[in-house]
């Protein structure tokens, strides 16, 4: 896809009302920090677009990219913050349920997994719960050049194991420095837009 124009279009938190959109919608989910927002904006090939954070926690709303006037790219709170309150952690997982639950314009979530490290309970825990929404994350596994070339395989291997991920389940290993990856995803998000329309 050529990205002639992008714009942070609408801003959700624990208690607004989720916008009913008339464009697909494609979310991305992760744990704090796995670099969602570096992702975003390496897609859309901005630099600061989404707003990244050494800090945690900083995505605390929904918020949706309007792409070319055609497709939301959907950034989702990220999960398992551990400086964040119980009560606040909650919160988070209830907008982010009722979005996965009400959204009629979904059409693929990704899960993005830091590929250093062997996936956590709450990334199996939202693996497991992505999957029971009725959706097949496709999993994105982040800081790819943190890896040796030879390293790859073997922890791919290990988010697949670590996941315990569906036969078929893709994973994209990808680098928000090199952009490794990043034609790989658009790809599959225009097979997902085009299986969408049909």
């Amino acid at each position: 896809m050529i990205i002639k124009n992008v714009s942070l279009d609408i801003v959700c938190g624990v208690t607004s009302v989720l916008p009913e959109n008339a464009w697909p919608e494609i979310a991305f989910a992760g744990k704090s920090n796995v670099g969602k927002s570096s992702l975003i904006n390496a897609l859309m090939n901005r630099k600061s677009l989404a707003r990244t954070s050494a800090q945690p926690g900083k995505t605390q709303t929904i918020n949706f990219y309007n792409i070319n006037n055609c497709m939301y790219l959907v950034d989702l709170p990220g999960y398992g913050y551990a400086k964040v309150s119980q009560k606040e952690k909650e919160k988070w997982g209830k907008l982010i349920e009722r979005y996965l639950n009400s959204s009629r314009m979904l059409r693929a979530v990704f899960l993005l997994i830091d590929i250093r490290h062997d996936p956590s309970a709450n990334d199996r825990q939202m693996y497991e719960w992505i999957v029971s929404q009725g959706y097949e994350p496709i999993i994105i596994a982040t800081k790819l050049d943190k890896l040796k070339r030879s390293q790859i395989q073997k922890h791919v291997k290990m988010v697949r194991e670590g996941l315990g991920l569906l036969p078929g389940t893709k994973v994209i290993p990808f680098s928000a420095v090199s952009k490794q990856g990043r034609e790989e995803i658009w790809e599959l998000m225009d097979q997902l837009l085009e299986t969408g329309e049909q």
